[in-house]
């Protein structure tokens, strides 16, 4: 994965007032988490801002980073957890990252690539992706950007689900019977079809 640096302010004030604040000063409330846990086991946060012009290039990305946070000082290497936006507007209101170490394997989703020209796509049908990321877990630093699919054999009617793939060094959380693409066939294939079938018998 890419990594890229982002830098964040301590947040002393909690609550839904001071983050609406802070998002009129165009900064947006996020926390990290890690492996500490409190008494009642649950993940300890640590509460922090990052201006909206340094969440934009890790939000509005089809890429995934690595993500090395400078908190005043304090730094952490994490990823993206989740990201809470506005439902009217679309803009991000909170957001969530994930410490990751050298030890811990994590698990993330990531695009996929389709490689190759379909042979069903050539045939006249269409290519349907129906699932754009695939679960898998690994150390962080195994990690590829993309996970690349070949469906050059790929025929009409035909589909590659999850259960037929495999990445060296990664291991597939993805349900296996996830169908990630297949080729449907379009009303130009379906009537050249028909047409050939018509011509068959004519030539004979």
């Amino acid at each position: 994965m890419k990594e890229i640096i982002v830098t964040g302010q301590k947040r002393n004030s909690l609550g839904k007032k001071a983050s609406k604040e802070l998002r009129k000063q165009g900064f947006i409330p996020c926390n990290i988490y890690g492996e500490k846990k409190d008494d009642n086991g649950n993940p300890i946060a640590h509460a922090f801002s990052v201006s909206f012009s340094e969440l934009r290039k890790i939000i509005y990305t089809p890429h995934i980073y690595v993500i090395n946070l400078d908190i005043e000082g304090e730094h952490y290497t994490s990823i993206l957890k989740e990201i809470q936006f506005h439902p009217v507007t679309d803009t991000p209101l909170h957001v969530d990252f994930y410490e990751v170490n050298d030890q811990k394997p994590i698990t993330i989703g990531i695009p996929v690539k389709l490689v190759g020209l379909a042979q069903g796509v050539r045939d006249g049908g269409r290519m349907n992706l129906s699932i754009r990321k695939i679960n898998v877990t690994a150390p962080y630093q195994q990690i590829p950007e993309h996970l690349d699919i070949d469906v050059t054999a790929l025929k009409i009617g035909k589909s590659i689900k999850v259960g037929e793939l495999t990445f060296e060094g990664l291991e597939v959380a993805t349900s296996k019977d996830v169908v990630v693409c297949s080729i449907k066939m379009t009303r130009q294939a379906q009537q050249a079809a028909a047409t050939a079938e018509e011509e068959a018998p004519a030539a004979e």
